[in-house]
């Protein structure tokens, strides 16, 4: 039936028209964003996963900074340590020397005066063991704690423990000298004690270093598998999308020339009245 009133044939065309551009469009979305999944109306579900998926993935970056951080901290701690253990390795060389009876005064006093400088840098290296503010050697000792999950429900601690002179750990005192044989074997004494504690304290943080690393590298991989399942559900394959656009547009050319033809189908009314 040709009618005036009624085109049937434009109707189709406009609406397969209209349905191509659509898919056009988020054709082109997809090639310019590098997502089929870019916002909740392409599809709720998926962006809805992949948003949760993508702020995890945020979270564990903070978890990895925190384990960064508690690492420089625990790392500083330990250089100081093996610091303090050199100069008590120094330190027991000297104190035996001046343990022997018979030196003479020239000798006990250059030894003493060694001795003394030593035990003195023991205080110069707790002083500067800081790294952003956190001390693990101090007299009274930070933690090196970092964030174990995302949740933040969970920590990694690894104590700090004083090696400030005095403390349980170095058993050498401020006072502790070396001017006569007695005092150099009473200090000797307190310098082997010092390293026995110390050598048992570097082994507890070093495991403790190990833990964190080994989270570190954990938290890594568990990173790069959620951005691989981010990738998976709502990154496009833009060599599909690129195909997909080429075949698209030619569909569309076909569209409008479907349409005009469909128009013009009303002037072959005129024809019938001539």
């Amino acid at each position: 039936m040709i009618s005036v009133n009624t085109n049937i044939g434009a109707m189709a065309a406009i609406q397969n028209l209209a349905s191509t551009n659509r898919d056009l469009q988020s054709t082109q979305n997809a090639i310019s964003t590098g997502k089929k999944v870019a916002s909740a109306k392409d599809n709720g579900a998926i962006w809805t996963i992949a948003n949760k998926m993508t702020s995890d993935v945020k979270a564990y970056d903070r978890v990895r900074e925190s384990n960064e951080r508690a690492g420089a901290i625990l790392d500083t701690g330990i250089a100081a340590g093996e610091a303090i253990m050199e100069l008590l390795n120094e330190m027991n060389g000297k104190a035996l020397a001046a343990s022997q009876a018979g030196l003479s005064t020239g000798s006990q006093a250059a030894l003493a005066a060694d001795f003394a400088q030593l035990r003195d840098q023991i205080t110069n290296v707790v002083a500067n063991a800081s790294f952003d503010g956190a001390n693990m050697v101090a007299a009274t000792p930070a933690s090196a704690i970092s964030l174990g999950d995302a949740n933040g429900t969970n920590n990694i601690t690894v104590a700090g423990m004083s090696l400030a002179l005095g403390s349980t750990t170095i058993t050498v005192t401020a006072t502790s000298a070396a001017d006569t044989a007695a005092n150099a074997s009473s200090a000797l004494t307190l310098v082997n004690a010092s390293i026995t504690n110390l050598g048992t304290q570097l082994a507890t943080w070093g495991a403790g270093a190990k833990r964190l690393e080994v989270h570190r590298d954990f938290v890594s991989k568990l990173s790069d598998a959620l951005n691989t399942g981010i990738g998976a559900i709502a990154d496009a394959d833009l060599s599909k999308e690129s195909a997909k656009l080429q075949s698209l547009q030619v569909k569309q050319q076909l569209g409008i020339q479907a349409l005009s033809i469909a128009n013009s189908s009303a002037q072959s009314a005129l024809s019938l009245f001539r």
